[in-house]
């Protein structure tokens, strides 16, 4: 008999019933440590006082008119949001899928506007996430999200990951724009070198493409920039956001250069919920900390702090961690054992953390995050890999 919620998840025994800063509290008032951070969304931890003023005033006065008639506090966040980068304009939605379905619309739009409505293909990257909409699991191209979908979607390329000589040697008269995550998240905690996105600037300059970055995981200081691209100095064209700039209310967005857009005109796209006053209410109350002065230099500090213990950690267990990778507070562990041991190792000791692709366990605390709340992780995390530790050496020594 199948469950009253569809069994797409293999969900983890336990329930939360409350949460402050970068922790959660079951019924019976068990505690964990919270480094999941519902797998980069709660940037400002749970329960952030500011995050709940704004959204209960903004409850007290209007939740929804759709985007038939002006939402003045979207047209200040999309303005905040221009201020901080690249972009010209930007439309809101529900969703990080739903922002990458926005940019790659917007991508085969600028094309056919341009009259080359031939140009729709888009190249990605294996082991990249875009989203689980028909469009974006094409998008991404792993065969575990496509099988059993039907066709996959027509126009999306990949090449291996961080290859600009495959990106090259795929472009074609039939190339609208190159996607991919500056940091993949899903596929691992990976993150694109400087080179390797200023040759695909480069790259699509050239050939006249969109360069379009899917920072939904990576951005809204999760890496200790407001966006991952701005360590490099490459700006792209488009850019889907979403996660942390909702703080855990459901939001998203699809920002774009004046040129990029131009083929987005009325009528072209849009979305009942997208931008809606509850979620631009909590957007602004979250630009209003990340912003704030000081608060993404303590992030850098922060994940440099977290980065130093788990390379002690890498040197007492290396039958258990194989790498350790990532920046800001986007850190993956590249695991010798199952990653899923490693992740349930941690449950077991109440901390909270995320799988991730190519056998990685991925921490992704809030960026409020305190130093004693990185130290008890640490030490957490400590008695996981000495229990598996042991574990692995006594199947070792059994042989």
């Amino acid at each position: 008999m199948i469950a009253p919620l569809l069994p797409t998840y293999a969900r983890i025994d336990v329930a939360f019933e409350r949460g402050e800063g970068a922790r959660l509290f079951t019924a019976d008032g068990q505690s964990y440590l919270d480094f999941g951070a519902g797998i980069a969304v709660n940037a400002l931890g749970h329960a952030h006082p500011h995050l709940v003023e704004a959204l209960a005033a903004q409850a007290a006065k209007l939740w929804h008119t759709s985007n038939l008639y002006r939402i003045p506090e979207g047209e200040r966040l999309a303005e905040r949001l221009i201020a901080t980068c690249f972009a010209d304009t930007v439309f809101f939605t529900n969703s990080g899928a739903e922002a990458v379905e926005c940019a790659i619309k917007m991508a085969r739009k600028f094309h056919a506007v341009s009259g080359d409505p031939e140009r729709f293909k888009i190249i990605t990257f294996d082991g990249a996430f875009h989203g689980r909409t028909l469009a974006t699991i094409a998008a991404g191209g792993q065969e575990k999200y496509l099988e059993g979908f039907g066709p996959k979607a027509e126009g999306f390329v990949q090449v291996p990951f961080d290859d600009v000589a495959a990106v090259e040697a795929t472009v074609d008269g039939t190339t609208a724009a190159i996607l991919l995550e500056p940091v993949q998240g899903e596929g691992g905690i990976r993150p694109f070198s400087a080179r390797t996105l200023k040759a695909l600037r480069q790259l699509c300059n050239a050939h006249g493409l969109l360069l379009i970055f899917d920072e939904v995981q990576c951005g809204t200081g999760r890496t200790g920039r407001l966006f991952a691209h701005q360590s490099s100095g490459v700006t792209p064209d488009i850019m889907a956001i979403a996660k942390a700039i909702g703080g855990g209310f459901p939001m998203g967005a699809c920002l774009a250069t004046e040129a990029a857009a131009k083929g987005m005109t009325a009528g072209t796209h849009g979305s009942t919920f997208g931008g809606n006053p509850l979620a631009m209410a909590v957007g602004n109350a979250v630009l209003d900390v990340v912003l704030a002065d000081g608060f993404l230099d303590r992030v850098r500090a922060c994940g440099l702090q977290l980065a130093q213990k788990l390379a002690r950690l890498k040197d007492e267990f290396p039958d258990i961690i194989a790498e350790v990778r990532g920046g800001g507070l986007m850190i993956g562990i590249k695991c010798h054992v199952a990653n899923t041991e490693l992740v349930s190792a941690c449950f077991d000791e109440h901390l909270l953390t995320v799988g991730a692709g190519d056998n990685v366990v991925r921490l992704l605390p809030p960026l409020i995050v305190s130093d004693d709340d990185l130290g008890e992780a640490v030490t957490r995390l400590e008695t996981a890999c000495r229990r598996l530790s042991g574990t692995s050496r006594a199947a070792v020594a059994n042989g």
